[in-house]
């Protein structure tokens, strides 16, 4: 087994989440997935050289776990492995952890964030290949005209709205 890598999935109030980490750092996190099964085929090419040990993850399974049952938890704060990624990527990824939840962009905006205001189908790609669904909470992102456009998962479109209702929620109760 690779020494340092290791991998998790529990159950939350939405789903059955999987993690990967390496020294400290998110490597893959999936969406909240109907079965325990289904999240880690999610991230099984990720997961094949990591130990099981939910100790070592034990602070990023309390932080999605809260943050699915509707807690104010920042899981910006959880540190993320970017290794892989272009420039362009990692620069969209940091800029949609800026996004307040409960709050939305637009795929132009994070593109302009990003660092090439004329690049918003390359910010949809990078949020389509993200690796770190809620982490890098890519459901705050957008199309222009308000709708609801692009996410992955098993539940997909549903899953958007649910969580934009989520933290929408919790915003409003916050003082």
């Amino acid at each position: 087994m690779m020494t340092g890598m290791t991998f998790d999935v529990f159950e939350t109030a939405l789903g059955w989440v999987a993690v990967a980490a390496s020294e400290g750092k998110v490597r893959r996190s999936t969406l909240p997935e109907k079965t325990r099964l289904a999240a880690l085929e999610t991230i099984e090419s990720d997961i094949q050289a990591a130990d099981y040990d939910e100790d070592a993850t034990a602070d990023i399974r309390t932080m999605i776990t809260r943050y699915c049952a509707g807690d104010d938890v920042d899981l910006s704060a959880l540190p993320i492995d970017f290794h892989g990624v272009t420039p362009f990527f990692e620069r969209a990824y940091t800029a949609c952890r800026t996004i307040p939840p409960g709050e939305t962009r637009s795929y132009a905006w994070l593109a302009n964030e990003a660092g090439n205001a004329r690049a918003a189908r390359g910010a949809g790609q990078a949020m389509a290949r993200n690796r770190w669904p809620l982490l890098v909470p890519c459901h705050r992102v957008i199309a222009s005209d308000g709708s609801l456009r692009g996410f992955g998962g098993g539940s997909g479109l549903p899953l958007k709205a649910q969580l934009l209702a989520l933290e929408e929620h919790v915003a409003a109760a916050s003082p």
